[in-house]
């Protein structure tokens, strides 16, 4: 496995080096297909780097006209209800640049119960993707149980090897809600997967995962399981432990 591993010493340092990489990114896909493609990720850790983006400086330099915007999953709860990460994203940068509503694909909480969902956002990403056939960038976190998107421990949506999207009923998350989410097949044949993973409390299972890419056999954490054709990046704040 191929991945690099970036470390800041500040937490402002960290999320304006993940900026840069995305800014970079971006100029470079749409020079090279004339578009840039990206599924974002919600919590709270990505809420600052979207707060950065929407600033002046970036909304100057980033070319919002054609970049295209979905997400890697979703809660199944209304647009307006603050644990929804495309409301978080609206909120804080959607709203603040110049896009078109004609390039954000959010997942439709509103009209489908979430398997009916899952399977029209799948549906949707490969007519926007067209020949294309892959992300450009999928943005992910990870939680204090290493589950990525909504892909956690022991879910059958781990085993998932030929559809794009699922819904997803978590035993276990906060909030327990259902959610529709990415699975490893769309994950993996990304062009580039950035982690982005703030804070001292996720270090060891970091640390763990990172050791786990030298190792064989079954994977212990969901996160362990993203192995992308392309570069796979991550963007941390702090040291791994030896």
């Amino acid at each position: 496995m191929h991945y690099m591993y970036n470390r800041y010493v500040s937490t402002s340092d960290l999320y304006k080096s993940i900026a840069v990489e995305i800014l970079k990114l971006a100029n470079e896909s749409i020079k090279k297909k004339g578009k840039f493609t990206i599924a974002l990720s919600g919590g709270s850790t990505p809420k600052k780097l979207y707060k950065l983006l929407a600033t002046e400086e970036y909304q100057e330099k980033f070319p919002w006209n054609d970049t295209y915007v979905f997400w890697s999953d979703e809660r199944f709860v209304h647009y307006n209800d603050p644990k929804s990460n495309y409301g978080m994203v609206k909120d804080v940068l959607l709203n603040h640049v110049p896009i078109s509503k004609e390039n954000i694909f959010r997942v439709l909480v509103s009209k489908h119960n979430a398997k009916h969902a899952a399977a029209e956002y799948e549906l949707t990403i490969k007519q926007v993707l067209g020949d294309q056939k892959s992300l450009d960038l999928v943005l992910l976190g990870l939680g204090l149980d290493g589950h990525t998107a909504s892909l956690f421990p022991n879910s059958s949506a781990l085993k998932e090897q030929k559809l794009w999207v699922v819904n997803v009923v978590p035993k276990k998350a906060v909030p327990l809600l259902e959610r529709v989410s990415f699975t490893l097949p769309i994950i993996n044949n990304a062009s580039n997967v950035f982690f982005l993973v703030s804070g001292r409390d996720k270090r060891g299972i970091v640390s763990e995962i990172i050791k786990s890419y030298q190792k064989k056999g079954a994977k212990k954490y969901p996160a362990a399981l993203v192995n992308p054709h392309g570069e796979l990046k991550w963007f941390t704040d702090f040291e791994l432990e030896k």
